[in-house]
């Protein structure tokens, strides 16, 4: 808790004089800290390693402000990702098991690496200071809402991470990550499958993707444009980037076999 309340006075105090990256990787870090405290983080070698080389191979070709990128897998059911400020990039178990191809993976953390290279929690963070509202970080994240301990806990900054962005930053990570994923010569393409996807389970099983359709909207029109997207890449570039490896897979498998996620936590 005090560590939380470090990191809030520090939020308070930069919102209003402007965000330096030196302060913005403290928010992070201090916020990650609590995140990583009350989610159930993989700590699996191999697992962790994979996706850091994975989401390090897209990140460090995406920001020049050399930035120390983290990159976690969260132990739930529930389809979702989402990013933290200073480079802090977190990615659920359920979304992993959804992909069925590197580049879906690949796309979602290019997506998500977008909103920290763009700054659009930091934007989020300005508004919420302003507007006061309250989260939950579990019962946005893992549907946890009957545990009021983490709603005493994550308050305003919670509001600004996780709170869904604009259909504008949206489409901006978006048409980022087609970008810093084909620098990684990852093909751009599992974008809008992983999209494709999303919004047909959402058709015939919604409570799978509830989580992800919260903080992240998502529609048609995001299909067509991130295909359009890829569309103006030459094609012989195309050509030569990746869709899929055996490696993907063997990750793949390896999070099918862990442990079943934790129950939410409850309250005390």
């Amino acid at each position: 808790m005090k560590r939380f309340i470090a990191g809030f006075t520090l939020f308070l105090t930069i919102v209003g004089c402007g965000v330096s990256t030196q302060q913005e990787v403290e928010l992070g870090t201090q916020y990650a800290q609590q995140i990583n405290a009350q989610l159930p983080i993989v700590d699996d070698p191999e697992i962790n390693r994979y996706i850091n080389i994975l989401g390090d191979s897209i990140a460090l070709l995406s920001d020049d402000r050399a930035l120390d990128w983290h990159f976690f897998v969260v132990n739930s059911k529930e389809v979702n990702a989402f990013a933290v400020p200073g480079g802090f990039i977190y990615v659920n178990r359920g979304l992993i098991e959804r992909s069925t191809n590197l580049a879906q993976l690949a796309g979602v953390l290019g997506h998500e690496i977008a909103h920290v290279t763009e700054r659009h929690s930091i934007e989020q963070m300005e508004k919420s200071q302003k507007a006061n509202i309250g989260v939950t970080l579990g019962c946005i994240l893992l549907k946890a809402c009957n545990d009021p301990a983490t709603g005493q806990l994550i308050n305003a900054v919670g509001t600004a991470v996780f709170a869904g962005f604009s259909r504008k930053a949206e489409s901006e990570a978006d048409e980022k990550a087609v970008t810093y994923v084909a620098r990684a010569n990852i093909h751009p393409i599992g974008i809008p499958q992983m999209f494709s996807q999303l919004l047909e389970e959402r058709r015939s099983r919604p409570a799978g993707v509830e989580a992800w359709f919260a903080t992240h909207p998502l529609e048609e029109d995001r299909i067509a444009e991130t295909t359009n997207l890829i569309q103006k890449v030459d094609p012989a570039i195309l050509q030569t980037l990746t869709t899929d490896t055996p490696r993907f897979h063997e990750f793949k498998q390896r999070v099918a076999s862990l442990p079943a996620p934790p129950p939410p936590r409850q309250a005390r």
